[in-house]
């Protein structure tokens, strides 16, 4: 394939990823951005790209895999940089919380305390970011049990949270 019909490729999908892109973000800019950065790569891999009959299938992972990876890094980071010019870190800002809300925060957070270290320690690193597998390891147990202990402590607090059961799911 040329670098013409390439291009020419990926221009006439363009609007296809971008209704991708914005059911990946539920947001126009963000979406904009996610369809640049798609396009981006895909040109500058463009020598990558083997076979012409999965063209669609190649520039959606390529959106989809950069949607995740953009995902994970903002989660990972809790931190801006200073636009002063001295590149220090500052702490993120937190929203304003309404009392009820940090109630609310506070009897999930009691809750969840209370459910047996077997159950609350995968709980809790589950709900911090990390992965099933992570958590296996770090525990030493199977993935098959760090999976049902976290099912069973969403459905003990379910049981014990009526009042916030559409919350968890």
């Amino acid at each position: 394939m040329t670098a013409i019909d390439f291009t020419n490729k990926l221009l006439s999908i363009e609007n296809k990823l971008k209704y991708f892109a914005y059911s990946l973000t539920s947001n126009s800019e963000e979406a904009k951005d996610l369809l640049q950065e798609t396009i981006l790569k895909a040109l500058s891999n463009r020598d990558k790209f083997t076979d012409p009959r999965n063209f669609n299938s190649w520039a959606y992972t390529i959106m989809k895999n950069t949607f995740i990876n953009n995902y994970r890094r903002n989660v990972k980071s809790n931190t801006i940089f200073n636009k002063t010019g001295n590149n220090e870190n500052v702490p993120h800002k937190q929203e304003a919380v309404s009392p009820e809300s940090e109630h609310a925060y506070k009897e999930i957070q009691k809750k969840v305390n209370s459910l047996q270290d077997d159950f609350r320690i995968p709980f809790q690193m589950f709900t911090d970011g990390f992965k099933y597998k992570e958590i296996a390891e770090k525990l030493d147990i199977p993935i098959g049990t760090v999976k049902s202990k976290i099912f069973f402590a969403r459905q003990k607090l379910m049981s014990t949270l009526p009042e916030y059961k559409s919350e968890y799911r």
